[in-house]
């Protein structure tokens, strides 16, 4: 039986299993939705894993897929995501998505079953005061479609081990109590994205930030185009203009963090000009947006710097 052919038995067996929770978003693109919840009664936890199917998908490739849910941050994302990886890996060329539906329904519940109710309730007022506080997200680009579209997931590169790519640490900014802190890495691939941010946890202080959110850009060569994401890491739409900052100096092969430690002080729009002022401090600082002459130094590294403006 062919990819086409499996994929379409299993979403119709996706569809009749899990009902109004599975959602077709873009059909002929291979791009669906579904809900997740610990409980049917009474959910306390949710989460909206959006997929793209590949046309080698299951008998080469995993799906592309996009975990959306404002609670999910730094090192609980980065768990789930090993966990749906060891599921690939011991189903490799199987059709998998009920296992992983199933696989984040399960953490969902131990989530549950773990936390405290009033810490937990506590904890997600704290992250989403400042969310709610501004009034300037309706104009923000969606970028939710253009993660899931146009990244290869961090499976991409799980056949062969990979090298921690050495991480730089850029000058904080801090402005009334909140420090923002950039830290840079060249990546090649997807799956040294992941080694970077294991090692950024490992750093306790920098693990129990408010939030660590992230972009970066892979340039694939032989097909012309760019493997990106972004991460919000609970600070909305921060992720994104990390991304678009990223596009517009047209660096590649680079991932940047933005930690964050809220002081207690809302800053409103002044917090997203601190985090891209950080991640262009610091593609200045490692030459990503030099002129052509000054990335001619580097010693072949693979960096694609900005071009002088020609008044």
């Amino acid at each position: 039986m062919g990819d086409l052919q499996s994929q379409i038995d299993e979403i119709e067996a996706l569809s009749s299993i899990y009902g109004d929770e599975w959602c077709v978003i873009d059909e002929a693109s291979r791009i669906f939705c579904i809900k997740i919840s610990d409980s049917s009664d009474n959910p306390k936890w949710t989460a909206c894993l959006q997929t793209i199917l590949p046309p080698d998908y299951p008998s080469r490739a995993p799906p592309l897929y996009q975990m959306n849910a404002g609670w999910l941050r730094g090192p609980e994302r980065m768990e789930l995501s090993n966990r749906l990886e060891e599921i690939y890996l011991e189903n490799a060329g199987e059709s998998i998505l009920y296992l992983w539906v199933e696989k984040i329904r399960e953490f969902l519940v131990e989530k549950c079953h773990s936390s405290n109710s009033v810490e937990e309730s506590e904890l997600r007022k704290t992250t989403l005061t400042e969310e709610e506080d501004d009034g300037d997200e309706a104009d923000l680009l969606d970028y939710s479609m253009l993660k899931i579209t146009e990244q290869a997931h961090l499976f991409v590169g799980h056949i062969r081990d990979e090298e921690l790519p050495e991480i730089k640490h850029g000058e904080a900014i801090t402005d009334r109590r909140s420090t923002f802190q950039p830290h840079l890495a060249m990546v090649v691939t997807p799956k040294q994205v992941r080694l970077v941010l294991d090692k950024l946890y490992e750093n306790k202080k920098i693990a129990s930030a408010t939030h660590n959110i992230y972009a970066y850009r892979i340039h694939c060569e032989n097909k012309h185009t760019f493997l990106q994401d972004c991460e919000d890491d609970g600070e909305t739409a921060a992720g994104g203009r990390l991304l678009h900052l990223l596009q517009i100096l047209d660096v590649r092969n680079v991932m940047v963090v933005v930690t964050r430690w809220y002081g207690g002080i809302l800053l409103g729009p002044d917090r997203f000009k601190h985090i891209n002022n950080c991640a262009r401090n610091i593609l200045v600082q490692e030459g990503y947006t030099d002129s052509p002459e000054e990335a001619a130094k580097g010693g072949g590294r693979s960096k694609k710097p900005r071009g002088k403006k020609t008044k």
